[in-house]
């Protein structure tokens, strides 16, 4: 499947909280073409997906791209300019509740055309119980991963669940040693309202001021992975989908708005590609702090 795009839904980055939408601007926005659009994109790829599930159910083992190097046309090289070492840089995939490393078979190709030569994706158990012992293997395949590849450190794409347990990591359990750099998507690091509806002790991990949310919360004496929170105004599973921020004084953290996209539509969407193939290319590191704040209407 290629990647999609839809017009009007290009990221916009933020440094302070959007402001709320009035009642009436708020459907407008729903009956708008771009968000049909977006809505149809997702019933299309959640249909792709299930289908494609059965092929993720295996961890993918890292198997660098040699083909791959920045140099290969104009684009890449330009992609790189900033850091032309990041090419190199291992890229680890993390997908989200009941799900697996099938969600990312368009992120995947994409990164790797556009240059990344290290790109694998992890499955965790499906019967996890826990966000804490999720980020622990988590840190111990990043640990494999750095002693294969000999690299120190590693970038992370994690979509939903799989942003917060990559969080957690990097935030409580010192992974900022080892991740350079920290992508969610959709990742519902302010919890969600409709994680109320299923009672498990995983879900209930998501819910607004859970546990280890308020964890999350506390003071962060220092973290030294960058970490960049996309999250979308369509988002059906994120609700408020202004809960998709990363918003904590002590990370260095950036926000970005992405318009009409779907909850799982985001890894396939063209204008999250790039802005992920950006961010990990160091094309976004020197201006994360003075991103231009961009009003939600």
């Amino acid at each position: 499947m290629r990647p999609t795009g839809t017009p009007g839904s290009e990221p916009a980055s933020h440094t302070t909280a959007a402001p709320e939408a009035a009642p009436r601007s708020a459907l407008r926005a729903l009956c708008s073409p771009a968000t049909l659009t977006g809505g149809l994109t997702e019933l299309a790829w959640v249909g792709a997906h299930v289908l494609m599930y059965p092929l993720g159910t295996r961890t993918e083992q890292l198997q660098p791209d040699s083909l791959h190097r920045p140099g290969r046309s104009p684009a890449v090289r330009a992609l790189f300019a900033a850091d032309p070492l990041a090419a190199r840089t291992p890229v680890l995939l993390v997908h989200g509740l009941v799900d697996n490393r099938s969600i990312f078979a368009v992120m995947r190709r994409s990164l790797r055309r556009r240059g990344f030569a290290s790109v694998c994706s992890w499955n965790y158990s499906p019967l996890l119980r826990d966000v804490a012992r999720a980020a622990e293997d988590l840190g111990a395949h990043i640990e494999r991963i750095c002693a294969q590849t000999g690299h120190d450190r590693v970038h992370v794409v994690g979509h939903s669940l799989g942003g917060l347990i990559a969080r957690y990591h990097v935030q409580r359990q010192g992974g900022d040693r080892r991740v350079d750099s920290l992508v969610t998507l959709g990742t519902p690091h302010g919890g969600s309202v409709l994680a109320h509806a299923l009672p498990t002790p995983l879900v209930r991990q998501l819910r607004p001021g859970s546990p280890v949310l308020q964890d999350l919360a506390e003071p962060v004496d220092r973290c030294d992975t960058r970490i960049t929170a996309i999250y979308s105004d369509l988002d059906q599973l994120v609700l408020p989908t202004s809960a998709g921020r990363c918003d904590h004084p002590d990370l260095d953290a950036r926000n970005v708005l992405v318009r009409g996209v779907g909850h799982m539509s985001l890894p396939i969407h063209r204008g999250v590609l790039d802005e992920v193939a950006l961010t990990l290319a160091g094309g976004r590191a020197a201006t994360a702090d003075r991103a231009p704040v961009h009003a939600v209407a």
